[in-house]
């Protein structure tokens, strides 16, 4: 879960905090919890998702998703509350929200960089949004795609990454881009599976059979989420 902007001021003041709370793992629950959240099997994950053919068929970016919004009304937009979020060493913080060019730094797991200042980076949606369009995303109504755009509920959504890993994948799926780093295959995988799961949405038949060889070639893990309704 992202850390409300009442924290941060508090935690841009401590980095070493800061560092420690993002990347201490969310607590697991079980299957069921009265939280809404639900568990499955990595192994099992990919059968659990609906088969579909894509269609991109009256997908625009902006008018289909929108823009960056800043839902809390703090000053931040989604972009910014990532940023602030995944930060390795924070940033200078002027304003409301403005950070400062230059400072902090930022770990790009998907090709094992660090990044200072805030201009080498992306803020990656993990399933893109005319991925999200092509596995069901079309038939949502726009409040719920504005939503998914600017999802914070879950870190796995959302990514800081750099500009150039970001371009190469552009809006591929897994059987077309994996991050190139080694060790980010696995991880990968299973954010891609929590996020589908976590919005209801289908894989198309290549999609699928390069997931289920994936994550054949990965250690099981239990993958939880929370569904969206």
């Amino acid at each position: 879960m992202r850390f409300p902007h009442t924290w941060r001021a508090a935690l841009a003041a401590c980095p070493l905090l800061l560092a420690a709370l993002i990347s201490s793992p969310a607590p697991a629950h079980a299957a069921g919890a009265a939280d809404g959240e639900q568990s499955i099997a990595m192994h099992q994950a990919v059968a659990a998702l609906p088969v579909a053919a894509e269609d991109r068929t009256g997908y625009n970016r902006q008018t289909s998703y929108g823009g960056w919004i800043d839902s809390d009304h703090d000053g931040c937009d989604t972009r910014a509350e990532v940023l602030l979020e995944e930060a390795v060493t924070a940033p200078e913080v002027t304003g409301r929200c403005t950070i400062t060019p230059g400072t902090g730094t930022w770990y790009s797991w998907y090709d094992d960089m660090t990044v200072q200042g805030r201009a080498g980076l992306d803020i990656d949606h993990l399933v893109p949004l005319a991925e999200n369009w092509d596995s069901g995303g079309r038939n949502w109504s726009q409040e719920r795609r504005v939503a998914y755009a600017n999802y914070l509920d879950d870190p796995r959504h959302l990514v800081a990454v750099t500009g150039r890993s970001n371009r190469s994948k552009a809006d591929k799926d897994p059987a077309e881009w994996m991050p190139p780093a080694a060790d980010a295959t696995c991880r990968y995988t299973a954010d891609w599976l929590s996020v589908k799961l976590t919005w209801g949405l289908s894989v198309d038949p290549a999609e699928r059979d390069a997931l289920t060889e994936l994550a054949a070639s990965c250690p099981d893990q239990d993958i939880t989420y929370t569904p969206v309704p």
